[in-house]
């Protein structure tokens, strides 16, 4: 072969060669990762409720009042007018808004608010009002919005004691968001001490928590809860609201653990077959290191998708019981709370606002169902 074709040779073998494929080599977190973040939904989730929780750990700064001050002098009055319109009668920028004047209805003997549109009260950012205490530490007075003069500005409205609805709906989401996430760590919790150690051990412990499961799951859901609810203590010195708040996030995860424990005991009976499971029997490992260490990491992706998808369940059981009396009560307010006022037809048609909270659980379940559908599709990475 002459030097110029082992030249040739040398470049063609150089052409042939191709790269190390990466194919093969991501883990399986990473493939779940990113078959996650090509799912569309689910980052409409995620980001979504980032952003969810966001406006709830910061309401008191993003309300313009504070959620629990009264105004006798707008009862169901409804949301204030807002006008780039100047006192000039020319388009801008700035925001403007009517002083609101009440007034009797003499043939309906209803009270009628009318905004005096010849008087223009700017709104401005970063205004002073109700004092409030952000996260527990920091004191302050100062809100997103509001008015130089301090005259309120009621965005969605305000209920049956004149109490503004857009504070109390952000107020609200704090536990109406916080009581799923608690629920959940708890029916995580039950599930899988119980899940694991029916599946695991089998035999009479095994038909003894069956049995135990198919009891819980044989009430009806929505009576059991209101029962156990409503045997709970008035509130009082001793028994605080919050407490309530706990023992409802208790009551509410006693029922809800049982579908993890069944799903997670199928795993585990799977598991005890597997080739690692054996191994590390052969090796003389404890019941708890291969309970821990080699079955419960396996289950994990399991675990994380029934938790996401089972907040909206608990934001819903939360919503059901505030709204029936027997849930959250004052000085405590949540979605459900809110729903209570709107029982009435009347009182609906006569101020539809006080439907806004139910918008809130429907935006809320609709983004923890994209972001636990998200995760099961994650969790298999291999399919298609």
């Amino acid at each position: 072969m002459t030097e110029t074709a082992q030249v040739q040779g040398q470049e063609r073998a150089e052409v042939w060669v191709e790269p190390i494929s990466e194919v093969g080599q991501y883990s399986q977190w990473k493939l779940m990762r990113m078959r996650f973040a090509r799912n569309k939904l689910a980052m409409i989730g995620s980001i979504g409720l980032l952003v969810l929780y966001i406006i709830v750990v910061l309401a008191p700064f993003l309300a313009p009042t504070d959620y629990m001050r009264q105004n006798a002098d707008y009862v169901y009055g409804p949301p204030s007018k807002l006008t780039f319109r100047g006192p000039d009668g020319k388009l801008g920028l700035r925001l403007y808004t009517h002083p609101v004047t009440t007034v009797l209805d003499k043939e309906t003997f209803r009270w009628m608010y009318m905004p005096d549109k010849t008087k223009f009260e700017p709104v401005v950012l970063f205004a002073k009002g109700d004092p409030y205490t952000l996260f527990g530490i920091i004191k302050s007075d100062i809100h997103l919005f509001g008015t130089r003069s301090g005259m309120r500005i009621y965005l969605l409205g305000a209920d049956s004691l004149g109490r503004d609805m857009l504070a109390r709906i952000l107020m609200g989401g704090r536990i109406s968001m916080t009581v799923g996430l608690l629920g959940v760590a708890l029916t995580i919790v039950f599930g899988t001490i119980f899940g694991t150690a029916s599946g695991y051990y089998g035999g009479f412990i095994d038909d003894m928590m069956q049995r135990l499961v198919e009891l819980i799951q044989s009430f009806p859901t929505v009576p059991l809860w209101a029962a156990l609810s409503a045997a709970l203590p008035n509130i009082s010195e001793e028994f605080t609201a919050l407490d309530r708040y706990f023992l409802i996030t208790l009551i509410l995860s006693l029922v809800n653990w049982t579908g993890l424990a069944r799903q997670l005991r199928a795993k585990v009976m799977a598991y005890n077959r597997a080739d690692f499971t054996q191994a590390a029997l052969a090796a003389g490992a404890s019941d708890a290191r291969i309970i821990f260490v080699h079955m419960m990491p396996n289950a994990a992706s399991h675990i994380i998708v029934v938790a996401a998808l089972s907040i909206p369940g608990m934001i819903l059981g939360e919503t059901s019981l505030s709204f029936l009396g027997l849930g959250i009560l004052p000085p405590l307010v949540s979605w459900g709370a809110l729903l209570r006022d709107a029982q009435n037809l009347n009182t609906v048609l006569m101020a539809p606002w006080l439907m806004i909270p139910g918008i809130a659980v429907i935006i809320a379940v609709l983004l923890f169902s994209f972001l636990g559908d998200g995760l099961r599709d994650a969790v298999d990475p291999y399919s298609i």
